[in-house]
């Protein structure tokens, strides 16, 4: 089959982590025989922003991750219906414009033989409802949502059955834990800033905990503003700016155990979401410690794949039990390995959207699991 997929960016992962999911996908899906063809905005602000930031240099980890894998931008003007004429599967996901979105239902409303789906991995449709519901989906035969609460929001708009669970999930060709077992020192923790909506739970169960276990703390991700930096500083962390995630299982590889801080929306709003830091630790064999979230899908073994506090001081014995216990090390790291290689792959994700195809091409077929 031939897949075309409109991102936001391919290139790019700068405060987009949609990317590192896609590239592992469609990854898997070139290596099951299938075509991809990969279109992103001419000028996203992703892309902008890594070029503004590091220049021509800054797509080098990418591309020498994945050197199978390039995008074709477009604009307004462009001829879409040219790119999707032959394609089978049409998938475009939420970051693109509302005008974007309309045309594609309109081609696929006006005899497009494709199976067109709206790939939803964020959470604007409960943080901004308005303009997710702007949306033109009338079109559209299914809509992939990465995770159960998100799903069921899109059932009370109306999508009943053709509203589809699609979890992220980790790309083991490239997340994997290390070849040798080099020394490990201090925590890392890997996420944006943002609009200060975790500051509270950054400084209870990241800052202030570390600085008690005396742990050295490395930090990484974009949007930090002079306060935020100050911040880091002032807890004796360091902030080292962004990363290219494709550089992510190199840090890793350095550091006893890594962090995983929900965002209020996916503890409250859209509970039982993980994001795709927890995939990708886990695949890489370092210890996750986690502040409160509810796994409320059962897709992992908290305990035993990682660590969760409900307090800072929770976390603070976390942390020391981590730093002064090898064997909790090795079991944390060998658990959640198992848990993602055995459900959470991209291999698994692949798997998922060829079964969700063929059910919408042929109803009578039910979906199945692939785990």
């Amino acid at each position: 089959m031939k897949f075309v997929y409109f991102t936001h960016s391919l290139a790019s992962c700068w405060n987009h982590g949609n990317a590192h999911f896609v590239r592992g996908v469609l990854r898997e899906l070139i290596g099951l025989g299938h075509q991809v063809d990969v279109r992103e905005p001419a000028a996203g602000w992703s892309l902008s922003n890594l070029l503004k930031d590091h220049g021509e240099e800054g797509l080098d980890p990418y591309r020498k991750a994945y050197p199978e894998l390039h995008s074709t931008s477009f604009t307004k003007g462009s001829d879409f219906a040219a790119m999707v004429d032959d394609a089978d599967v049409v998938i475009v996901h939420e970051w693109n414009d509302h005008d974007l979105v309309a045309k594609l239902g309109r081609l696929r409303a006006g005899g497009g033989a494709f199976t067109l789906l709206f790939h939803d991995t964020h959470h604007r449709a409960v943080s901004d409802p308005e303009a997710m519901q702007a949306y033109d989906l009338s079109a559209y035969d299914g809509v992939l949502a990465f995770g159960e609460a998100l799903a069921e929001v899109y059932r009370s708009w109306g999508w009943r059955e053709n509203v589809f669970v699609w979890h992220e999930a980790a790309d083991i060709r490239h997340f994997h834990p290390p070849a040798d077992g080099g020394s490990r020192q201090g925590l890392t923790w890997i996420g944006n800033w943002g609009e200060g909506e975790r500051t509270k739970e950054l400084k209870e169960f990241l800052f202030c905990p570390a600085r008690a276990a005396r742990l050295d703390l490395d930090v990484y991700g974009v949007r930090y503003h002079e306060t935020a930096k100050a911040i880091v500083r002032r807890y004796g962390g360091r902030y080292h700016g962004w990363l290219a995630n494709a550089r992510v299982p190199q840090v890793f590889a350095r550091h006893i155990a890594t962090m995983h801080i929900p965002r209020r929306f996916y503890t409250k709003l859209l509970p039982g979401i993980p994001t795709i830091r927890i995939f990708e630790a886990l695949a890489c064999g370092i210890p996750l410690l986690c502040a409160p979230w509810a796994d409320s899908e059962g897709l992992f073994r908290p305990g035993s794949d990682f660590l969760m506090a409900a307090d800072g001081r929770e976390m603070e014995r976390h942390m020391r039990a981590i730093a002064e216990d090898a064997e909790l090390r090795r079991s944390l790291a060998a658990s959640g390995l198992e848990t993602v290689r055995a459900r959470h792959t991209c291999g698994h994700r692949a798997r998922e959207l060829l079964a969700i195809v063929n059910h919408l091409t042929f109803p009578a077929v039910a979906l199945r699991s692939v785990a």
